[in-house]
């Protein structure tokens, strides 16, 4: 268990209005978080129907417990460890979508085009042309690395936020979004792959330019 106490943050202060009673207030939380939460959905089961059902099941266990509520971390941290138990619930209920984790590249885009344009993030809405190979690539990760992957691009989470929300060490947690991004980098990258097989494992080559907005050299940075 952390020790390190997380920032609480605006969205905190909103659950503890909503907590009071603020009515206003949940429907800010609820605004200012809806996109981030159905994307992670949507890319862990990469199916659109039972991420609704997921995204559903979330806000209703938030708005059940509400008043347990206690700021003891960043709300993100929070919403997603609900997320992430649901998501885990989900898998032990039907274990054949743990064999559909390797979708492919038109699958996985189909799912991702019922996400409103302007609530997609920025990296693939800006790089159209290679929307459909970034999702194959993220869809084809493990579920663990997935996850750890989705909590760092969609909400910003730290590493040991990340630890929090999955229930492992900051180490493990460390792991798998350097595992991540680096199959993520080979897949995108044809010349990463064919580097990758002459230097030892995590050690970044020079590139000239950003392979995408999603994948980025600041992750491996991520603060421990």
């Amino acid at each position: 268990m952390l020790e390190a106490m997380e920032p609480l943050d605006e969205d905190a202060g909103l659950m503890l209005r909503y907590r009071a009673g603020d009515a206003d207030a949940f429907m800010a939380l609820y605004a200012r978080n809806k996109g981030p939460l159905y994307r992670y959905l949507l890319r862990q089961v990469r199916n659109a129907g039972a991420a609704a059902d997921l995204f559903q099941e979330v806000w209703s266990r938030l708005i059940a417990n509400r008043a347990r509520y206690e700021a003891r971390a960043k709300f993100a941290t929070y919403l997603f460890r609900i997320a992430h138990n649901c998501s885990m619930d989900f898998f032990r209920r039907d274990l054949r979508v743990q064999h559909r984790a390797r979708s492919d590249a038109a699958d996985a885009q189909s799912a991702e085009q019922e996400v409103p344009e302007h609530q997609r993030p920025d990296g693939i809405a800006q790089f159209a042309e290679q929307q459909s190979a970034l999702l194959a690539a993220i869809a084809s990760l493990p579920q663990e690395q997935r996850e750890a992957f989705l909590l760092r691009e969609e909400t910003g989470l730290t590493i040991e936020e990340i630890a929090r929300v999955t229930d492992v060490g900051v180490e493990t947690a460390k792991s798998r979004l350097r595992y991540a991004i680096c199959k993520l980098k080979k897949a995108l990258d044809p010349a990463e792959e064919m580097a990758a097989s002459t230097r030892a494992p995590f050690t970044r080559a020079p590139r000239k330019r950003p392979l995408n907005g999603a994948v980025n050299g600041d992750v491996l940075n991520a603060s421990t």
